[in-house]
């Protein structure tokens, strides 16, 4: 069984919604909540910008195109989504991240990615 890990976002503060429309997590649930199961660590509530969306495709995680067998429309620069805590340093480290609501982001993610990159994308109309 699924269990969800406490839900606490990088600020220590309670873990605010990443996105409904398009619906996102781990869980489904709109939130970045993980737990043991979760292998990707899906914890960065990023907001996605085309140079990521085309990043992410390059790096083989294309995220932008539609899967409708899978109930998924395909993300577009603007669209709230968990992304891998992994991945997300990875476009940080090849100077493609997104920016980042921290407030919905969850604290799991600072045992991948520190919180002064966290900060560093900060979007600083999400927290």
């Amino acid at each position: 069984m699924l269990k969800k890990d406490p839900s606490f976002n990088v600020l220590g503060n309670s873990l605010e919604p990443c996105s409904q429309v398009p619906l996102t997590g781990f869980f489904r649930d709109g939130h970045c909540n993980t737990c043991a199961e979760d292998r990707g660590s899906h914890t960065v509530c990023a907001v996605m910008t085309a140079e990521f969306l085309a990043y992410s495709k390059y790096v083989g995680n294309d995220l932008s195109t539609p899967r409708p067998e899978f109930g998924f429309s395909g993300l577009r620069p603007g669209d709230h989504w968990c992304l891998c805590a992994s991945r997300f340093l990875q476009a940080h480290d090849e100077g493609c991240a997104p920016k980042v609501n921290l407030a919905a982001t969850h604290r799991a993610a600072l045992e991948i990615v520190p919180l002064t990159v966290l900060e560093r994308h900060a979007d600083d109309a999400n927290g």
